[in-house]
Order: C-alpha cells, then sequence, then structure tokens
C-alpha cells in the first residue's frame, strides 16, 4: 500500500516594499519562506503588532514602508510605517525579507 504525501501547511510570503525619499522610487522584495525555515519565519511575523496604531511620525524626504504578509494567495496582514516607526520586530522582520530576496537573486 503506497504511503501517504505529506500535506505542507499553506504556503505564505512576505512582501515589502519601501518607497520615497528624495529620489521618490520603491524598492520592493519578496520572501517565500520553505517549510524547514516556516516556524522562524512565524515568529517573526507574529511578534510585529500588526493591529496596534503606529506612533505619529514626522518627517520630509524620508521612506514609507509597506509589509504585507500572504498566506495561500490571501493578504492576512498588512501595514504601513514611516521610517521612523521601523524598530524592533518590524526592523527585524524587514531585515530577513530583504536578506531572503537578495539571496534568490539571479
Amino acid at each position: 500500500m503506497p504511503r501517504p504525501e505529506a500535506t505542507p501547511g499553506p504556503t505564505f510570503a512576505v512582501v515589502v516594499v519601501r518607497s520615497g525619499g528624495i529620489a521618490g522610487m520603491s524598492r520592493r522584495w519578496r520572501a517565500e519562506p520553505d517549510p524547514e525555515g516556516a516556524s522562524r519565519w512565524r515568529s517573526l511575523i507574529d511578534r510585529c503588532p500588526w493591529d496596534a496604531p503606529p506612533p505619529p511620525s514626522s518627517g520630509a524626504d524620508r521612506f514609507q514602508w509597506r509589509i504585507d504578509v500572504e498566506e495561500g494567495g490571501t493578504a492576512v496582514h498588512h501595514a504601513r510605517l514611516a521610517d521612523t516607526q521601523v524598530e524592533g520586530p518590524w526592523r527585524a522582520l524587514i531585515d530577513e525579507v530583504r536578506r531572503a530576496a537578495g539571496a534568490h537573486r539571479t
């Protein structure tokens, strides 16, 4: 009798878009964690205060950040932050997405 195939959990992706600054250009990074790293990525995602109102920000010509988490093709988390608000768990998640996206460039 054949063994049943393991069914992986829903796939997810984290997308980070940085826009603004003096030149007003946008950069986009996307990471799609593999099953072996999924729990570490979920921990990074869960530490972010998705439902908390962002602190007030100020300053012209600064970057704006958009962070989206998609699971199974559906958006499950979304945040918009000013550059001054990207700290703590937000910074950790953004840095990890940028590292992962850079590692997959061809």
